[in-house]
């Protein structure tokens, strides 16, 4: 991962759970199918420095389906069509949002390198299985890398869509960040709140108006 998030999260990766974690997903990858690819792992920190830090999407856990994952929430790799479902809801939202035309790819390392954090809840997962990897730790670390992000940051915008990413709401401090909350992008959810949420607009005048770039969604 990018050096500046190595040295914030460099106490956690010593303490015991994530250790014991360690030891988990290695005989998870030896045995078993487990997606994203195990150098892209942590693409998100890799991908978005800690300085560059603007936006943070929060997403469950990677995509259970062979040659999607790439270890950022949401996102696919360049050649997958049709693109997943809630992927393609997010990208309406925002042709109707911002009055600019459909995106084709899937791949959101594009918004990533331009501070968009990208993170799952969950950083891995067994083909074909959903949440499959939940309650193992990696819960307890990605609680951390926000607690951190809420800390040491400011005006940072949370886009937390959907129950679970909103459950981890109450780490952010939202008289220091602007936390935007909906239901999730899924075809089960997505008309009840996430069609016309606006969420990429007021995020962009949120940045515009602390004096920071705004992302080219």
């Amino acid at each position: 991962m990018d050096l500046e998030w190595d040295e914030k999260l460099k106490e956690e990766f010593n303490k015991e759970y994530f250790e014991n974690l360690k030891i988990k997903i290695d005989d998870f990858y030896s045995k078993e199918s487990i997606f994203p690819d195990k150098s892209k792992i942590f693409n998100a920190f890799k991908l978005c420095s800690f300085s560059n830090l603007k936006v943070v999407i929060l997403g469950q856990d990677p995509y259970p389906t062979k040659g999607h994952a790439n270890g950022l929430c949401f996102s696919v790799n360049d050649d997958v069509l049709p693109l997943p479902k809630s992927l393609q809801n997010i990208f309406k939202e925002i042709a109707s949002d911002l009055n600019v035309n459909l995106p084709t790819n899937g791949n959101l390392e594009r918004w990533a390198k331009q501070g968009v954090l990208l993170l799952n809840t969950v950083l891995t997962v067994k083909e074909g299985i959903p949440d499959s990897h939940s309650k193992i730790g990696w819960e307890l670390f990605t609680d951390r890398v926000l607690e951190i992000i809420n800390q040491e940051k400011e005006n940072i915008v949370f886009l937390l869509w959907g129950k679970k990413a909103q459950n981890k709401g109450q780490l952010i401090n939202e008289e220091k960040h602007l936390v935007l909350k909906t239901v999730h992008p899924s075809p089960l959810s997505v008309y009840r709140g996430f069609y016309g949420c606006k969420h990429f607009s007021k995020t962009n005048n949120y940045l515009k108006k602390h004096g920071v770039q705004q992302i080219i969604w």
